[in-house]
């Protein structure tokens, strides 16, 4: 859990920094990097479900802010599916077999082009990646006690591997398991995890259409008295370096 906090607190002030530099310049791009998990917390994972809902109403919060204070710098958030990442080759687990993300798993390349595109279309007020996200999140929209009964059913073996959890496998708690190799973006999933998803390729497609109604509306609420409280007011006035970053 404390982990999990920490975790809130790296986008609160990473979001504080972009700002600082974004506000002054009236221009830039935020993109918050979330998952389902965001909106569907599933077994074995409570902290980091939690932690990720508190981010996504961060995220929200901070989104009507920044619309009310006319302001030209947008703020839009990419929900992810399970990704092929190291993670799980060194994550502490009490599992009796070998963690796993839940599939189907895509490659972290597929996450990378959304956030990039989601940098360069921020019209959207949010993004999701791979067609079991989009199940997920309509799923449990429309029938949530359904999908409860569903991920207490396949929640625990959908995230283990049929290969038992060995004593002697590293974990990073205490230390990082990399700190002397990197060891790359990629996960041990290779062979299972797709490189491409043709849900995102159709989002991508619509992107651009919703990016310029975004602008359009933007448009018409820079007419509107502004806010005057908020962590957004809290960031006026602030002192920023110089910088050509365009996105976070």
């Amino acid at each position: 859990m404390e982990t999990s906090c920490r975790t809130i607190v790296i986008y609160v002030y990473a979001t504080r920094a972009a700002l600082a530099r974004m506000l002054p310049r009236d221009a830039g791009v935020i993109v918050q990097v979330g998952s389902a998990i965001a909106y569907r917390g599933i077994p074995l994972q409570s902290a980091y479900s939690g932690a990720k809902h508190a981010i996504q109403g961060f995220n929200e919060a901070l989104r009507c802010e920044l619309l009310a204070s006319g302001t030209r710098v947008r703020t839009t958030m990419v929900q992810m599916p399970a990704v092929n990442t190291p993670q799980f080759d060194w994550v502490r687990s009490r599992l009796p077999r070998r963690a796993q993300p839940v599939p189907p798993i895509y490659q972290p390349e597929v996450a990378a082009r959304a956030v990039l595109f989601a940098a360069d279309h921020p019209g959207r007020r949010e993004y999701w990646v791979g067609g079991s996200t989009v199940a997920t999140l309509v799923t449990n929209a429309v029938v949530p006690g359904l999908l409860d009964r569903y991920l207490a059913r396949t929640g625990f073996d959908s995230q283990q591997e049929d290969r038992r959890r060995r004593a002697t496998d590293p974990d990073n708690l205490f230390e990082p398991v990399d700190a002397r190799r990197d060891f790359g973006a990629h996960g041990r999933f290779d062979g299972r995890a797709r490189d491409r998803s043709r849900q995102q390729q159709v989002a991508h497609a619509l992107g651009g259409l919703a990016d310029a109604l975004g602008r359009a509306a933007g448009r018409v609420q820079a007419g509107l008295p502004g806010a005057g409280s908020g962590f957004l007011s809290r960031m006026r006035g602030t002192r920023t370096p110089q910088s050509s970053d365009r996105s976070v």
